[in-house]
């Protein structure tokens, strides 16, 4: 996060303090079975549907020869994110879209377990504080025509209705 910050022209610690200084953060291990082990009849895409991240920054873990992750490109096609080994996909969030204006824009995505072999996905979200009120910085109001591009947002309404919509029951 210091790294983004320096990027964008702001101070190393701008997402310090009340923007993520008391983050809310988490791990999750997500396992996939293999598809071959579900009997026929319950054969579904094993994984998770299109959506981006909720946060700040998710970095993710991706087996080295398993390709499960697809991103969306600019075409609006969708593309295999070709896991390179040794190292971890990092993905923008929905927060740090808002608090840039839009610079730097998350990735929609998706991921699906087509190997022969059962999956285990490690994610770790770096996420803003639960009621902070994440809104454009003035630096990249500044960078990019002096107008806010997004409203406000409250980063723990914004997760309730991400969380709400995607794990429907």
């Amino acid at each position: 996060m210091r790294g983004i910050a320096l990027a964008l022209g702001a101070p190393s610690n701008a997402f310090e303090g009340g923007t993520a200084g008391d983050p809310f953060w988490y791990l999750r291990l997500i396992g996939y079975p293999a598809p071959a082990s579900i009997p026929q009849e319950q054969h579904t895409d094993t994984g998770c549907g299109a959506h981006t991240d909720y946060g700040l920054l998710t970095l993710v873990n991706q087996d080295d020869d398993i390709c499960a992750l697809e991103v969306r490109n600019l075409s609006g096609e969708w593309i295999q994110a070709k896991p390179v080994p040794g190292t971890f996909v990092c993905n923008i969030g929905d927060m740090l879209e808002v608090w840039s204006n839009g610079i730097y824009q998350p990735t929609l995505h998706r991921f699906f377990n087509n190997s022969l072999h059962y999956r285990v996905s490690v994610a770790f979200f770096y996420e803003s504080n639960f009621n902070v009120v994440v809104e454009p910085a003035e630096l990249c109001r500044e960078k990019t025509g002096g107008v806010a591009k997004y409203d406000k947002v409250v980063y723990g309404e914004h997760l309730v209705k991400k969380v709400v919509n995607n794990f429907v029951l």
